[in-house]
């Protein structure tokens, strides 16, 4: 066989031709961290609303459930959702809040780890949904990010119950990612969903709910 720079011989020859290659090509080892490239984009800028209109048609194509609303309009909104989900019992995480449900009559489960008041696993998986809001969101790439501060609540509340309905305000929409890195603090835990949870076995048969909500559905608050 010959290989692409014009070498014969066995097969293990060109792979083995190839390593040598890309090792001769790579960067030295000792290449100190400040010297590598940075020369990627790191910074876009465009209006609100055109963050939020990319935003919505990435989340439309990752399957999530959306809708608009106003500060104004938010509880109304929410109660829509939760009725058209069907929802009759949610978990929300103890900085939520309590405004945003006076438009429903839905059994509100309030998280309180802190005061000895967690929700289990097993209450969790027994509720309808969760409703929380969001550290921010990246427009590029349809990301919610959560950080698991007060109005987020723990992993364990966005990870078990199959339905989560998140509030993004307009204001929370980045660009890309490097931004949203820029505003994130490392320490704390953060959870980053793309659509609602799904995978595909080795046939590309789909399957959602696996390791996360089956349903996503988002409020674009601005």
């Amino acid at each position: 066989m010959t290989d692409p720079q014009g070498r014969t011989g066995s097969a293990r020859e060109a792979v083995l031709g190839r390593i040598r290659d890309a090792h001769r090509l790579a960067p030295p080892p000792d290449l100190p961290y400040e010297a590598i490239a940075r020369d990627y984009r790191r910074e876009r800028s465009s209006t609100t609303e055109e963050l939020v209109e990319l935003l919505v048609d990435r989340l439309v194509d990752y399957k999530a459930r959306v809708r608009r609303s106003t500060p104004d309009e938010l509880a109304t909104t929410i109660a829509a959702a939760l009725a058209e989900q069907g929802a009759r019992t949610v978990a929300v995480p103890p900085g939520v809040e309590q405004g945003w449900f006076e438009q429903t009559d839905v059994d509100v489960r309030r998280d309180r780890p802190d005061e000895g008041a967690g929700l289990t696993v097993d209450t969790l998986d027994g509720l309808d949904g969760v409703v929380t809001a969001c550290a921010l969101a990246v427009a590029e790439t349809g990301t919610i990010v959560l950080d698991a501060s007060l109005d987020q609540g723990r992993r364990l509340l966005t990870l078990v119950p199959d339905y989560h309905l998140c509030v993004v305000r307009a204001d929370q929409v980045v660009p890309d990612v490097p931004q949203a890195l820029a505003l994130l603090d490392p320490v704390r835990p953060t959870t980053m969903i793309s659509g609602p949870s799904a995978t595909s076995d080795i046939e590309l048969n789909r399957v959602e709910g696996v390791h996360g909500p089956r349903t996503l559905e988002v409020v674009v608050v601005s």
